[in-house]
């Protein structure tokens, strides 16, 4: 395991050994089977390419009304709890004794990406957001505080984990692409991110 430091991002290169990898998307499927994957749309009316869905308190949800965290799944029910051993990482690379609120689990499918963005939905950015990347490597994309301007591009690879907090809580990020298939961790292919978030 090797820690990178970018514009104030610690990149866990290596966090998750294949073992552990394995452990997590199995306690991933009851979350999925509860909450299933659904194509958000954005408020200029367009559709993600990611597909996602949540764990804990709240999801993540996006719609042509707007960005916002929602106490049920769009099909009514209860988002599930997180599970334990993402929990477990939270709790190990943040020191915290506030666990998150919301786990949002967003899945690049062949030709999904996301575009530069600030994670600022939650009510206190005190609180660093976990990000932990299973599956097909993504092409992580890092720029400033603001928009345009020189960004830093680095692979995140399957078991990586990064920590933004801090100076880098509010940078623009994103993913630009994905090698879809370079990973044999999910049996159909893509990768799946989860993001742990503190959002009240």
């Amino acid at each position: 395991m090797a820690l990178l430091r970018i514009r104030g991002f610690e990149v866990h290169k290596s966090y998750l050994d294949p073992a552990a990898q394995t452990a997590l998307v199995a306690a991933l499927r009851p979350v999925l089977k509860a909450a299933p994957l659904f194509s958000p749309k954005v408020p200029g009316g367009g559709q993600m390419s990611v597909r996602m869905t949540s764990a804990g308190q709240f999801g993540w949800y996006s719609d042509a009304s707007g960005y916002r965290y929602a106490e049920t799944h769009p099909r009514g029910r209860a988002w599930p709890a997180i599970p334990e051993p993402v929990l477990a990482i939270w709790r190990d690379l943040t020191g915290l004794e506030r666990d998150p609120e919301c786990c949002l689990l967003n899945y690049y499918g062949e030709g999904a990406k996301m575009g530069l963005h600030q994670d600022k939905d939650e009510a206190d950015f005190s609180f660093p957001v976990v990000s932990i990347s299973l599956g097909d490597d993504g092409l992580f994309r890092i720029g400033g505080q603001r928009r345009g301007g020189k960004t830093d591009s680095l692979w995140l690879n399957s078991g990586d984990v990064v920590v933004m907090g801090g100076d880098a809580r509010l940078t623009y990020h994103g993913v630009d692409r994905t090698r879809f298939k370079s990973s044999r961790l999910l049996p159909k292919g893509g990768r799946i991110n989860l993001t742990l978030r503190v959002v009240t």
